[in-house]
């Protein structure tokens, strides 16, 4: 057991604690120093997925409008020269 503790952990629990500690005063002091709270990362993440969301979706939406924008035209003109065509044969 306390081997696979020690395999997970990456080393000795009290070791692991005492290097988790140190890290998390040093990540604090640093979003401190920057003015960061935890409702500010929360935020930043959330409006970066919604970016994301909309970027991506968003094009969907617009390709789609340009589609069936163009295909109005593209369309109807490929019907009528294949009629044409077919009228010359």
């Amino acid at each position: 057991m306390s081997d696979s503790i020690h395999r997970f952990l990456g080393g000795s629990p009290i070791g692991v604690a005492v290097r988790l500690i140190l890290i998390s005063i040093l990540v604090g002091f640093i979003l401190s120093w920057l003015h960061w709270n935890p409702h500010d990362i929360i935020q930043w993440v959330v409006r970066t997925i919604q970016w994301a969301w909309h970027s991506l979706f968003g094009s969907v939406e617009k390709a789609v409008y340009y589609f069936l924008l163009g295909a109005a035209i593209v369309v109807p003109v490929f019907i009528i020269s294949r009629v044409l065509k077919m009228g010359r044969r």
